[in-house]
């Protein structure tokens, strides 16, 4: 079970009392904070096992992306022919590709993250947010070793960066909340349910083809983008080729619907995440 923690000293001995959590939505932000350095510790070794042994090592964090890029490219830019709101084919899909790619990482590690560290919940007391949260932070890293091609590809096509590329870490923190929104939900049914660890897989790869990554918004009926905008990628798909490519502004009230999900899925992760945490330890 989670617990809350105060200090209390009795002459010169010092004791640390464990007390449950004062409620479903009561986040301890100093403590999260005190445990900043295993945050940061548990990240890098996420990082560091991935590539461990590993031929090509930190390359598979540009290759999985250009792979999928040139596939995409090839049924959905030439077959298919669908309209890139006037970009080249290549970078308007990679440029999707970067924010979809951190999430889908993102919410497949963090999803696992409590059943995957049993051995350590059973045995000490930290607040078990950190281990959804430091796999949030790891993929911070293959993102941006990816994002190093996106600008050699923004060179070659000439496409200058704008005023707008000073917006872009508000879309980088919106795709972090949204993976970690999602990963709470998904980490926390996992303990009780473990099958879910089954369905994230595939409820990634339906979720890649409901966001705009391999085609544009511009496809959905104007009247309807609003509905679209229930998902929440789609604002931080949309932002990243607003910001990135000077692509023209996207549908506002799409936007904003997208970034009240984003909100809201947090919000309710946290909820969620707090109200079985009390059990993590018991049936992990």
């Amino acid at each position: 079970m989670s617990e809350d923690t105060k200090e209390t000293y009795f002459g010169h001995y010092h004791k640390t009392v464990i007390e449950p959590p004062k409620g479903w939505m009561h986040i301890n932000v100093r403590e999260l904070w005190a445990y900043r350095e295993l945050l940061g510790l548990l990240a890098w070794r996420d990082v560091s096992v991935r590539y461990k042994q590993s031929l090509v090592g930190f390359g598979w964090a540009v290759i999985q992306p250009l792979m999928t890029m040139i596939i995409f490219t090839v049924i959905f830019g030439k077959f298919a022919k669908l309209p890139s709101d006037g970009l080249p084919y290549p970078i308007f899909t990679y440029c999707a590709l970067l924010p979809w790619g951190y999430f889908a990482r993102s919410l497949n590690d963090s999803s696992d993250s409590l059943v995957g560290s049993a051995n350590l919940i059973t045995k000490v007391y930290f607040p078990r947010m950190i281990l959804p949260l430091s796999k949030v932070f790891a993929g911070l890293i293959d993102f941006a070793i990816a994002f190093t091609i996106l600008w050699g590809m923004m060179f070659w096509y000439r496409i200058p960066p704008n005023a707008g590329i000073f917006l872009l870490p508000l879309f980088i923190l919106l795709a972090m909340l949204t993976a970690l929104g999602t990963g709470l939900w998904l980490t926390a049914l996992n303990v009780k349910y473990r099958d879910v660890r089954f369905v994230v897989p595939f409820l990634t790869q339906l979720w890649m083809y409901a966001s705009p990554v391999a085609y544009s918004t511009s496809l959905i009926p104007e009247k309807w983008q609003w509905l679209y905008g229930l998902n929440p990628m789609v604002g931080v798909i949309e932002g990243f080729r607003w910001a990135l490519l000077g692509k023209s502004a996207p549908n506002i009230e799409m936007m904003a619907v997208s970034f009240g999900i984003v909100l809201v899925v947090l919000a309710g992760g946290l909820f969620y995440f707090r109200k079985m945490e009390q059990t993590f330890a018991d049936i992990v």
